[in-house]
């Protein structure tokens, strides 16, 4: 199974959440399913079965997490340096060449994207647009708006 990359902060994001749900979710979940036990008949007992599903939800989020974090290839954008080229972890800003406005987008793993945040996945249409370009380049990105260009104005890693 190949590397997946993942940015410095999302595998740091990652590990919060498995330390999360390690030492604070699944502990209360125990306690909860204790107390739905304590109640009585647990064949009808909806916060027994509740509990249950949560636990079962909770183990299953931790294997996947201890999956990632053991297949992930962790790249700090502070240590490249491109030569101005766009690659994993870069901040990219870009123009629509059709109009005046600006957007930075950052390109980070599958798990990190969040496009309120400016982070796109490098797997996003507008990433594979974009990764081996440089500053000052155009690029063609398929939208479903339609084919859109951009130049690319900046390249930082950070």
């Amino acid at each position: 199974m190949s590397k997946i990359p993942v940015t410095l902060a999302g595998a740091e994001l990652l590990k919060a959440e498995l330390h999360k749900l390690k030492t604070a979710e699944r502990p209360n979940v125990i306690v909860a399913i204790a107390e739905a036990r304590a109640q009585g008949d647990i064949s009808e007992n909806a916060e027994y079965e509740a509990a249950r599903e949560r636990q079962g939800f909770i183990e299953g989020r931790i294997i996947e997490l201890e999956a990632k974090l053991s297949n992930c290839q962790v790249v700090d954008p502070a240590l490249l340096d491109d030569d101005g080229r766009v690659v994993f972890g870069s901040t990219v800003e870009l123009m629509d060449t059709s109009g005046t406005a600006t957007e930075t987008y950052q390109i980070v793993g599958e798990d990190e994207a969040d496009i309120k945040l400016g982070k796109i996945s490098y797997s996003s249409p507008i990433a594979k647009a974009l990764i081996g370009k440089y500053a000052g380049d155009v690029s063609e990105v398929r939208t479903p708006g339609g084919v859109k260009e951009f130049e690319i104005v900046d390249v930082k890693y950070q």
